[in-house]
């Protein structure tokens, strides 16, 4: 078996199949034209360049292929990089189904199904477990395959309900601490928040922003989809249960820069905003330690304001109960 991206150092060479998650045809200040890539395995994903390219090669693949590489792993400003010798299509008996190629939740799907139905179960409002009971059936499958962002955090296969559980899982354990908070909308807000992801993104495979995504984002994404839900279900838009539940999802960026039109002006709404970014950043961590050697710095991390990580030597692995 074949060693997966993780596993190479610099200056090894890799040869393997891999998914091509995204090409870009550029030029090189002489004008030469090159290949610039986004490849991954089931390990991690990485950039890849190639530079000599045929004509053939311009035009020859397309991002969601999977394609044999022969290359050379490097480092480009701090970050892992191909360089890549050949590239082709796969030829017969090779693997060439992209699923195999895909990082995915570390939770099996139907357990995913199952975590998520008990915990509809827990929002004993009626109104807003209406709403979450309508949408989840209406994005049901694109909820439990779609990564939760195009790049960053829980970019992958089931990224979004993985999660969406994480935020919820925090929510309980806050419930139990703090006696005079609403469960019921913390749960409800960690179900949709991000479900207008599966509007904004294109699916798992060579993920890529929709025209809507670019245009509105997910946050107004799935606000519509909560409006267009009440119509439905004829339920009052102006009660206070649809107004506060609305707010809570508008409001879950924490900060009108980062995309959110209004602020949490709730309780509950600063705490999923806090949710939020605390699982996407315990995400973050995760990938980049698990791509650095102990003993050593990560490359820097967009999503933590650019910040390197460093991997201790002794770090303990979790204790079992």
């Amino acid at each position: 078996m074949s060693k997966l991206l993780r596993e190479y150092q610099n200056d090894e060479q890799f040869e393997a199949n891999v998914l091509l998650k995204e090409i870009d045809v550029r030029r090189t200040q002489q004008g030469k034209h090159y290949l610039a890539m986004l490849v991954a395995d089931r390990s991690m994903e990485m950039r890849a360049m190639k530079w000599d390219v045929t004509e053939d090669e311009l035009e020859a693949f397309e991002a969601g292929q999977v394609v044999h590489l022969k290359a050379i792993r490097q480092t480009y400003q701090g970050n892992p990089q191909l360089r890549v010798l050949e590239i082709r299509a796969t030829t017969a008996g090779e693997s060439a189904d992209a699923k195999d190629f895909m990082q995915a939740a570390p939770v099996k799907r139907d357990d995913l199904e199952e975590e998520v139905s008990q915990l509809v179960f827990q929002i004993t409002n009626g109104t807003w477990q209406r709403i979450v009971r309508f949408l989840l059936k209406k994005y049901h499958d694109e909820f439990f395959v779609f990564p939760a962002a195009k790049t960053n955090h829980h970019a992958f296969t089931g990224g979004l309900a993985y999660h969406s559980l994480s935020i919820a899982h925090l929510a309980e354990a806050v419930v139990k601490q703090y006696d005079n908070l609403n469960g019921s909308l913390l749960y409800a807000g960690a179900i949709l928040h991000d479900l207008g992801k599966v509007i904004e993104l294109s699916g798992p495979v060579a993920t890529k922003y929709t025209i809507p995504g670019n245009l509105i984002g997910h946050i107004v994404l799935i606000d519509e989809q909560i409006v267009l839900a009440a119509h439905e279900l004829n339920i009052d838009l102006n009660s206070e249960d649809m107004l506060v539940l609305r707010h809570t999802v508008l409001a879950h960026h924490g900060q009108l820069d980062y995309g959110s039109p209004v602020q949490p002006m709730i309780k509950e709404a600063n705490i999923l905003h806090q949710l939020d970014e605390l699982d996407a950043n315990i995400q973050t961590f995760d990938q980049a330690l698990e791509q650095t050697t102990p003993g050593s710095f990560s490359s820097r991390q967009w999503a933590l304001n650019n910040r390197m990580i460093y991997h201790p030597q002794n770090s303990e692995p979790r204790s079992e109960d």
